[in-house]
């Protein structure tokens, strides 16, 4: 949160590895639970713990996840939407960036970074537009996975490109497709 602060971004997209995973993911929704299954690097391993005891049950990226879909498979590269950043550090950190947008009603306007309560700019007229943020899983790397067998894997300036990819259509998509990415399981 102070790097928001600091910054003013127009937009936030965290990374995290997915190991298992075969194509570059953007993550739909983050649920205010931590599971985890193993300890954390710092030893740490809430289960069945809410994020924070005053935040929604989930929340949405705000980014256009399925266009950032779209222009990773242009490049050739495979993508998928997923609808659950899961209950590990991936969804904390996610969970936790909306939450801090979502409470602090946080804006940008004219490049500053603004609060509900300084959303005016100095000629009295309304210039805000919410930080977006969500989340994107990346791949193994080849090296990660050299001693597993049949686990999917993508090379590092593949993975650049498929972000690139994305970034782009955060900055050219100010709302997402209309297109079908459900699943009927």
């Amino acid at each position: 949160t102070e790097a928001i602060e600091k910054e003013k971004p127009d937009f936030v997209l965290s990374i995290g590895q997915a190991g298992g995973r075969e194509g570059i993911t953007s993550e739909r929704v983050a649920i205010n639970i931590d599971d985890a299954r193993i300890p954390d690097n710092e030893g740490n391993q809430p289960i069945d713990e809410p994020i924070f005891s005053d935040g929604a049950n989930a929340y949405f990226s705000t980014l256009p996840v399925k266009a950032m879909v779209e222009a990773i498979r242009r490049e050739g590269l495979p993508s998928s939407l997923s609808n659950s950043a899961g209950t590990y550090v991936c969804n904390h950190l996610m969970y936790g960036v909306l939450y801090f947008l979502n409470k602090n009603d946080c804006q940008v306007g004219n490049g500053h970074l603004q609060y509900k309560d300084s959303c005016l700019l100095n000629d009295g007229e309304e210039k805000r537009q919410a930080v977006k943020a969500g989340f994107i899983h990346v791949p193994y790397l080849p090296e990660q996975t050299k001693n597993q067998k049949n686990l999917p894997s993508l090379p590092l300036l593949d993975m650049v490109r498929g972000l690139e990819a994305a970034i782009c259509a955060i900055a050219e998509n100010e709302v997402d497709l209309k297109k079908a990415y459900g699943c009927e399981c």
